[in-house]
């Protein structure tokens, strides 16, 4: 079966922001779908990731870690803790703020989402040698620290 050429004109193939939007959207799908197999999304694995590798914290810090706007913190917790991938207490020190603490239920989840968010890197990825794939992950690290991060600049948005 012969692919038809590309109907878009040349100029707007060669635009770099047109490109970037286009893996992205690529990236969010292969992403959505995987997880979607476990049940879970990506603010699931942001927050899990991030209670892995920070340990437990509160809501807000939570929304500033991962980029998760503070009002769908209290969402994606819910379904995290109702999983019981998530718990959440009373802050010792500030009774009226709850800490989120991962659980080994959560741990054993994450593992779970490792793998298929790899996967999804893996078929996004496919077309690249190594070497391309780290330069392509350094290059995408250097534009995004160079332009920060939406949640680094004072706003809880992703």
């Amino acid at each position: 079966m012969t692919v038809p050429p590309d109907p878009t004109p040349a100029r707007l193939r060669a635009v770099p922001s047109r490109l970037l939007s286009h893996a992205a959207g690529t990236a969010e799908r292969f992403v959505t779908e995987r997880l979607a197999t476990e049940g879970a999304h990506k603010w699931h694995f942001a927050v899990l990731v991030a209670l892995a590798e920070a340990g437990p914290a509160s809501q807000a810090e939570l929304s500033r870690r991962t980029g998760v706007y503070r009002s769908d913190m209290v969402a994606v917790l819910k379904e995290l803790a109702d999983a019981g991938s998530v718990r959440r207490a009373p802050d010792p020190a500030d009774r009226r703020r709850n800490v989120v603490t991962l659980t080994s239920g959560g741990r054993r989840r994450l593992e779970r989402l490792d793998v298929l968010v790899a996967d999804a890197q893996r078929e996004l990825l496919a077309p690249l040698t190594e070497v391309q794939r780290d330069e392509l992950t350094r290059l995408l690290t250097v534009l995004s620290e160079h332009h920060g991060h939406p949640h680094r600049r004072g706003h809880d948005a992703s």
